[in-house]
C-alpha cells in the first residue's frame, strides 16, 4: 500500500499520540493505517507499509482486537486474514473508554474500596488519610455512575447531545 504525505503525517501523530496515552506506538500506528484504509489489509502488507517487524504487527494486531477496534476479515481465494478498523469514530471511542474503564477505573475503585475498609479498622490516626481516600471514591464512583448513563445513549445521541456544546453550559447554569 503506497501512503500520501497526508496519511504518513496522520500515520506518524497517532502514533505519538498512542505513546502519550499509554499505548504502544506501533500499536497506534498500525491502528490509524487500518483506519485510513479503505479495505482490509492483511499483515504482510501492514509490516511492509509501515517498515515494521512481522512479529510486532502480529503482537500489535493481538492488542488491537483484544481493545475491540480491529477485526479479522477473509477475502475470497486468500488464505491470509485480513484486518480492518472500525470506521465510527463515536462507537470507537465508545469502545476504548469502556476497555480503558474495564482496565484502569474498576481496579482503581476496588483498590480504593479495600483502602477505605482497612482504615475504617485503623482509627483515629488515620482519619485525615480516610478522609481523602473516601473523597476520592465518592468522586470515582459518581463519574462512573455518570459514564454507565452516558454510556446507555446510542451513538447518534451522544453525537447530538455533543453537537449541543454551550447550550447544556446555558441549560445547566455556569459555574
Amino acid at each position: 500500500m503506497e501512503l500520501t504525505a497526508t496519511s504518513k503525517k496522520f500515520i506518524l501523530h497517532w502514533g505519538e499520540m498512542g505513546a502519550r496515552w499509554g499505548i504502544n506506538r506501533t500499536v497506534a500506528q498500525i491502528h490509524a493505517l487500518l483506519y485510513l484504509s479503505p479495505r482490509p489489509l492483511h499483515a504482510e502488507e501492514i509490516a511492509q507499509t509501515l517498515s515494521v517487524a512481522r512479529s510486532n504487527v502480529s503482537s500489535s494486531l493481538r492488542e488491537l482486537q483484544g481493545w475491540g477496534i480491529v477485526r479479522v476479515t477473509h477475502q475470497l481465494g486468500d488464505r491470509r486474514d485480513h484486518f480492518e478498523s472500525m470506521k465510527d469514530v463515536w462507537e470507537m471511542f465508545r469502545v476504548i473508554i469502556e476497555e480503558r474503564k474495564r482496565r484502569e477505573i474498576d481496579p482503581t475503585l476496588d483498590l480504593l474500596r479495600g483502602c477505605l475498609a482497612d482504615l475504617e479498622k485503623a482509627g483515629a490516626a488515620e482519619a485525615y488519610s480516610r478522609e481523602r481516600i473516601k473523597e476520592m471514591l465518592e468522586f470515582m464512583e459518581r463519574m462512573t455512575a455518570l459514564y454507565k448513563e452516558a454510556g446507555a445513549l446510542s451513538s447518534g445521541t451522544i453525537r447530538r447531545l455533543a453537537g449541543m456544546q454551550g447550550k447544556l453550559t446555558r441549560l445547566l447554569g455556569r459555574r
